[in-house]
């Protein structure tokens, strides 16, 4: 199961919502119950169940990367740094292929794009896991 780090505390999140920190730890109690949210001592971590409630879509894509040939070395350093789930150097047309979460595609996508060296990017999502 993926999880997705809250940073906030609780202090901070009840603020934010207008209510107090002890109505909101009832509230967290109920959607641990629920499979939610996963808490402990400083954090708060959502579990794939909340996305789509929250908006977010659940699964992966796979991002096709080509590179230009004389900056592959720095491009790969710069790649590393990206908030992706799996990086992987392939032989063939292309050079890297990313395996990310959909909730993070748009921000991996706007981050591989401004890395110099990327000559071409093709996103693929999975709509479906058949084995």
């Amino acid at each position: 199961m993926r999880v997705f780090t809250v940073t906030d505390t609780q202090l901070k999140i009840s603020q934010d919502i207008g209510i107090s920190r002890q109505a909101l730890n009832i509230h967290l109690r109920k959607l641990k119950e629920l499979g939610y949210i996963r808490t402990g001592r400083g954090f708060i971590d959502l579990t794939e169940n909340v996305l789509p409630i929250i908006g977010k879509q659940r699964g992966d894509a796979f991002i096709f990367v080509k590179l230009d040939p004389p900056k592959r070395l720095p491009a790969y350093e710069a790649i590393k740094e990206l908030p992706v789930d799996k990086i992987y150097r392939v032989t063939g047309d292309i050079d890297v292929i990313l395996q990310v979460s959909q909730p993070m595609l748009d921000e991996v996508l706007d981050k591989i794009n401004a890395i110099d060296g990327v000559r071409e990017t093709k996103t693929y999502v999975v709509i479906e896991t058949l084995k």
